[in-house]
């Protein structure tokens, strides 16, 4: 009989954020992704609990990719115990060492402002963990090439390959107790301009699939003439337009778009500033692997050429005093922090400028409830009247939709025992838990937080 392989869903369940998923086998503990939960304050809430598991339990942790809904929690396992090796490929381990020490940073900014300003309930408010404490973590990763088998703790391998979505980002097969499990990580575009599309399917026993899309379709518009349309329309009128983008991957797709924009003339000579320091250090890294992305290196290189990067704190401040006509691209994508929160407050109330969301807004974030129709948002303690135009462009995500994730289900011959819908919110998961038992005729089921599952009877 094969030995008893459990599966427990730390994270991820009942939200689009926080991805974790524990397995246990042959006595040994490995967590598949180590994310921070975003958006409603309830999710947030679950980042200062202790880890379900104790951290110096766990043996090993696998990442699928390097943004911080899956990596954003590794700075507090590690220091709160865990030892082992991180895995991951090489670009996301490039890339984590630009986003954790980042993320710290604005925690400890964050901190810093409420305790000048006095807008925590806490006398002395501590950031969930701090740029040394990710510096810290990125000792443990271990760099590993796609398609390399990886021996674990417990008789376990893991092997990782292309999801698309980002640079590095991949899907995530573990191999336990004679079951093999597919993790799909962020799955990406077939059309995506800037990635490679998701490796095919193959066959599996669990299949663990995330849902960001999984109620909805991307519209069939063509993303260029948008953007042009609407970047036009503010800046045209002397307006600021502001883009919130996530600094690793989608900063990169807009970037893409604007260079090919410009060249065309088919937008405005104006200014765009970069406000991400991390954005554009990830260059070097996109330069570095070559064989991930469709961009070739002289286009690459003019991506950057008529941007102006911000890197210092002052040149950011600078920018809140400028005025339009310009462009600023910064981070974060969902507006849940970062210096784009500044340019919010400085632009925000000026129905001349505008704000162009770019893809997926997770549940209770600011971005999110602009995108409802929300007109007035809490940005640093107090309360902010929005009239500038905004507009949510849902066709830049680096995501399948859940027509695309049905499709590259489909391809499989042979159906897994059982699929797990995760990583969504939860109408999305249910709504692609439904096509994929009405439409492909596979066992599928969204698990409860923190649910342990035995793989022999899933």
């Amino acid at each position: 009989m094969a030995d008893r392989v459990l599966l427990q869903f730390l994270g991820a369940t009942d939200s689009v954020t926080g991805s974790r998923y524990l397995v246990e086998s042959g006595g040994a503990r490995v967590l598949v992704d180590c994310g921070l939960y975003q958006g409603y304050k309830v999710l947030r809430d679950r980042n200062w609990r202790p880890f379900p598991v104790g951290p110096s339990s766990i043996d090993a942790v696998v990442l699928t990719h390097a943004h911080l809904d899956h990596t954003g929690y590794l700075p507090a396992l590690v220091r709160d115990g865990f030892s082992g090796p991180v895995y991951s490929t090489r670009a996301t381990a490039e890339l984590s060492g630009l986003v954790l020490p980042d993320s710290g940073h604005l925690l400890e900014e964050e901190a810093n402002h409420r305790r000048a300003e006095g807008t925590s309930k806490h006398a002395q408010p501590v950031p969930l963990y701090t740029a040394e404490d990710a510096l810290r973590c990125l000792l443990s990763f271990v760099p590993v090439e796609f398609d390399q088998a990886v021996e674990l703790p417990g008789g376990m391998t893991a092997t990782l390959v292309p999801a698309g979505h980002i640079l590095g980002a991949a899907q995530v097969r573990i191999t336990a107790g004679g079951k093999t499990l597919h993790f799909t990580g962020d799955l990406g575009r077939a059309d995506d301009p800037l990635m490679n599309p998701p490796r095919a399917l193959e066959p599996c026993d669990i299949l663990v699939t995330e849902s960001t899309y999984g109620d909805r379709s991307h519209p069939d518009v063509d993303v260029e003439s948008q953007l042009a349309e609407v970047v036009t329309r503010i800046v045209g009128r002397g307006g600021v337009c502001i883009i919130p983008a996530f600094a690793v991957g989608r900063t990169e797709t807009v970037l893409l778009h604007l260079a090919r924009l410009r060249a065309a003339g088919r937008i405005p000579a104006v200014p765009v500033y970069l406000n991400s320091p991390m954005a554009v250090n990830a260059l070097a890294i996109y330069r570095n692997h070559p064989d991930e992305h469709r961009v070739a290196g002289d286009e690459l290189e003019r991506m950057y050429q008529e941007v102006i990067p911000v890197r210092s704190v002052e040149e950011s401040k600078r920018l809140n005093e400028r005025g339009g006509p310009m462009i600023i691209i910064s981070a974060s994508g969902m507006m849940t922090g970062g210096r784009v929160l500044h340019h919010v407050a400085a632009y925000g109330a000026d129905p001349d400028n505008g704000i162009l969301l770019t893809g997926f807004q997770a549940a209770g974030t600011r971005g999110a409830r602009l995108a409802a129709g929300e007109r007035t948002l809490r940005i640093f303690g107090r309360d902010m009247e929005v009239r500038a135009e905004v507009v949510q462009m849902e066709n830049l995500s680096a995501h399948a939709d859940a027509d695309a994730v049905l499709r590259w289900m489909k391809a499989l011959p042979t159906a897994p025992a059982m699929t797990f819908v995760t990583h969504g919110e939860s109408q999305a998961s249910d709504t692609l838990r439904l096509r994929i038992q009405d439409e492909l005729g596979w066992k599928a089921r969204v698990p409860d937080f923190c649910e342990t599952v035995d793989l022999r009877k899933p």
